[in-house]
């Protein structure tokens, strides 16, 4: 079992940056997960935004953040972070953090375990 707990969300302004993390607990091994990012805005799915494969090997973006958004992870910490750079106000989502063991997937329903999500809210 892993625990999710997200942080840092807020409200802020067009071109502004905010930096969530995520930190899981539980016994399984951080290292050993996937870990991934979705929001999802109102009336809207659940959307993928970024996956760290597991042990941090690679990264993936969608494309809509490609070069304004970085996921990195801390193993030693577990905990994942999304540094989020010249935010817009289409942006504005609830953002989730999400694992999977091993394995990573853009589709959100392939993963197991989900935070209780952080609210991202962009003015224009």
């Amino acid at each position: 079992q892993v625990q999710l707990v997200e942080s840092g969300g807020g409200l802020v302004q067009a071109g502004d940056s905010l930096r969530l993390s995520c930190t899981a607990s539980g016994r399984a091994a951080f290292s050993s997960y996937a870990m991934a990012w979705f929001r999802q805005a109102p009336g809207r799915e659940r959307e993928f935004v970024a996956v760290s494969m597991y042990g941090g090997s690679n990264t993936y973006y969608a494309d809509s953040v490609k070069a304004r958004f970085t996921i990195s992870r801390d193993n030693a910490k577990n905990t994942v972070y999304l540094q989020m750079n010249s935010l817009k106000p289409e942006d504005t989502a609830v953002y989730y953090c999400a694992a999977r063991f091993r394995q990573y997937d853009y589709d959100p329903q392939f993963y197991d375990y989900w935070g209780q999500g952080t609210q991202v809210t962009v003015s224009s």
